[in-house]
């Protein structure tokens, strides 16, 4: 009987995989298998999967609070505040909501996501040179929600509908380039090699020497 490896599109993410191999038929595979693997086949085929991986890749990205990219000449910044989801497909816990300003980057989560949940809602603040946004970006389809645009400093009224529409479509760019960036490094051969090992040891709590951070805390504490 051919065996079914069993693997979530999540930990297949932080494996730097694709997709699933050595599938059984579903004759010879347990009902509950079969229909997760739909599940999962129905999330990769609508796109929330990807979104996932994006959120989960610029939690990484974001946590140095150094700019990750230029738009219109000026760095873009980005910080995850008050409020995290993430979410797998399958498992005996399948999702997990964390509050407060520094819940996104805490060690426990990143140990929770480590054993196969990503990102899948995010409240997140961008900082495009002196202008600053808030929104709540959604895996599903990227959706934007609760989105804040900064102040306007137009006066007249039809000058700030005019200002108001031109940081609507600048905070569109900004997560269009964002997610540019991510898909142009998830197409090389770079990602399995360099990035995804690199991220797991990030979500493990370790530093660039593979030392776990709370095995490191405990030292110093003991000292």
């Amino acid at each position: 009987m051919a065996k079914f490896r069993k693997a979530s599109a999540e930990t297949q993410f932080l494996r730097g995989e694709t997709g699933v191999d050595g599938q059984a038929t579903e004759e010879e595979r347990d009902p509950a298998e079969v229909e997760a693997e739909k599940t999962k086949e129905q999330a990769l085929r609508g796109g929330t999967y990807l979104g996932r991986e994006f959120l989960t890749w610029l939690l990484w990205q974001s946590e140095s609070s150094e700019s990750i990219l230029e738009l219109e000449k000026e760095p873009l910044t980005v910080v995850f505040i008050d409020r995290l989801m993430v979410r797998a497909l399958v498992g005996e816990v399948t999702e997990i909501s964390a509050k407060g300003m520094a819940a996104p980057y805490a060690l426990l989560v990143k140990q929770v996501m480590a054993g196969g949940l990503l990102v899948q809602q995010a409240r997140l603040q961008l900082t495009l040179g002196e202008r600053v946004f808030q929104l709540t970006l959604d895996a599903e389809n990227l959706d934007v929600r609760g989105g804040k645009l900064p102040t306007l400093v137009a006066e007249e009224e039809s000058e700030r509908v005019d200002e108001r529409l031109y940081l609507t479509e600048l905070l569109s760019s900004a997560i269009d380039a964002l997610v540019q960036k991510f898909v142009a490094l998830r197409s090389t051969s770079e990602w399995k090699k360099t990035e995804v090992p690199q991220l797991q040891a990030w979500l493990r709590g370790e530093d660039k020497a593979g030392v776990s951070l709370l095995k490191t805390a405990a030292r110093a504490k003991g000292r």
